[in-house]
């Protein structure tokens, strides 16, 4: 299913950059795609983000498997490391699913608005849209080739009280980093997030997910995301 078969990046690029020249471990892997529901999202046993904090190596392990499924004719997707929505928000685009030009709604700890050492990619060439997505843009650079490229007219960052207080209005495509539950957030009440992220989900036309292992512990995440969609936690 695409490019996404489960396969390492040795190499020091994209997110295997980081660090790279300190860590002992010097791949990362990349899980492979699979068309699923909320029960295929699991832990995996592969080290998909490693950086060095504080001195220490932190191999952060990921998912099983990216999963792409489908809500109420709504494409959702769902990914460890969170530069993979630049790929399939093109991938969406490409099979009409939101509007060129509409916003991004973006829910992070984060505001991943750096800057890609180069914009250089062929959008409408879904292989190049892959090389890019894992050889170039990382974690925390995603965004800016999107807004650069013309897929979004603008981008509504919500990271802080503030923003979950924002009303959101026309067509948004909604992009979620499950770290927003991580416990630096949580001067954010719990059941204000979840409210205001299910108010958005019923409105968004794609839905795209990063689980951030390096930022939050991914059992829990896997919980608030079952949470968020409803879907019956055993």
């Amino acid at each position: 299913m695409d490019k996404y078969i489960g396969f390492y990046i040795e190499e020091p690029i994209g997110n295997n950059e980081f660090s790279y020249q300190y860590r002992k471990n010097k791949k990362i892997y990349v899980p492979k795609l699979i068309k699923g529901n909320f029960s295929n999202v699991k832990v995996g046993d592969k080290v998909v983000f490693n950086e060095i904090d504080e001195e220490q190596e932190i191999s952060a392990i990921g998912l099983e498997y990216m999963v792409m499924s489908n809500l109420d004719n709504k494409d959702i997707y769902i990914f460890d490391n969170h530069n993979h929505a630049f790929y399939f928000w093109i991938k969406s685009f490409n099979m009409g699913k939101f509007t060129k030009e509409c916003k991004l709604v973006h829910i992070d700890q984060h505001k991943d608005m750096r800057e890609p050492y180069d914009y250089d990619v062929d959008i409408d060439n879904i292989d190049d849209v892959f090389r890019y997505t894992n050889n170039v843009l990382n974690v925390g650079n995603f965004i800016q080739p999107a807004l650069k490229h013309n897929l979004f007219s603008e981008v509504v960052i919500i990271d802080s009280s503030y923003g979950f207080e924002l009303d959101i209005e026309g067509e948004f495509v909604l992009d979620i980093d499950l770290d927003i539950f991580s416990k630096d957030m949580d001067y954010i009440p719990y059941d204000v997030k979840i409210k205001k992220i299910k108010q958005l989900i019923k409105k968004a036309k794609v839905i795209t997910i990063a689980s951030s292992p390096f930022f939050i512990d991914q059992e829990y995440a896997i919980k608030v995301l079952k949470e968020l969609f409803n879907y019956d936690i055993i």
